[in-house]
């Protein structure tokens, strides 16, 4: 059986930490800025942890299950 590849869009959006969680960028951040404030753009810049409902979805995408 051929290896496993690993999605390319999931690559460049998730990392793994080292004690194997998920770490994301925030959405809407990219464009529009004018109409957000301060406070929410400061909050969008911050990476999170990916939800525990998506993380098996990603993991395959990964390749790390």
């Amino acid at each position: 059986m051929p290896k496993m590849k690993t999605k390319s869009s999931a690559k460049k959006r998730f990392k793994v930490t080292g004690s194997g969680k998920l770490k994301r960028k925030h959405a809407f951040k990219s464009h529009i800025l004018t109409k957000k404030s301060k406070k929410r753009k400061l909050k969008l810049t911050h990476t999170t942890l990916v939800h525990k409902a998506d993380k098996a979805n990603i993991k395959q995408q990964l390749c790390l299950k």
